[in-house]
């Protein structure tokens, strides 16, 4: 099996981001929420968004060309689009290919966000997770604060959890 590229996102990772979003989050999550949720939130959340993968600090995976994964970091919250405290960082649209879970993907992505959000100074790394993605965050060190609701449209939400990891100066290598 060839080596796995971790990269910094560009535009011409949009579009195979957009396919891997629609094609994984329905199975990925379909066990954790109901179809209910997941018909109004799947369209709103399995689209790639232009500034965010191109912005330096979110990354893709790829093997042999083909793009596993993809996540990153900002300062700005989810959503909010402000930037909050220089040691606060978000961890920003996570997601591996259904056919790619469990292969070393997302822990190779966790590992050059929290790296480069280290080195950049941040101290303190908050996510909304998804119910499903939660082992995967607990193992890469978060803790979950509690439950919320993610707004993704008027009078639409989504059920997720409020996780935090510290970080140390250590992580930025």
């Amino acid at each position: 099996m060839a080596s796995l590229i971790i990269r910094p996102g560009t535009r011409d990772d949009i579009a195979p981001l957009d396919a891997l979003l629609a094609r994984s989050y329905p199975r990925l999550l379909a066990a954790d929420y109901p179809p209910s949720v997941l018909v109004t939130a799947i369209p709103r959340i399995s689209k790639a968004q232009p500034a965010l993968v191109t912005c330096g600090t979110y990354f893709v995976a790829l093997r042999d060309g083909r793009l596993l994964g993809g996540g990153g970091w900002t300062r700005a919250a989810p959503g909010s689009g402000r930037r909050g405290a220089a040691s606060v960082g978000h961890i920003r649209h996570f997601a591996t290919d259904v056919e790619a879970v469990r292969q070393g993907v997302g822990r190779a992505l966790m590992e050059r966000v929290l790296a480069t959000a280290a080195e950049a100074g941040v101290r303190r790394l908050e996510c909304m997770s998804t119910r499903t993605a939660v082992p995967f965050y607990r193992s890469a060190g978060f803790e979950v604060l509690g439950e919320v609701d993610v707004p993704l449209d008027a009078g639409i939400t989504f059920p997720a959890l409020r996780m935090v990891r510290l970080l140390s100066s250590r992580e930025g290598g």
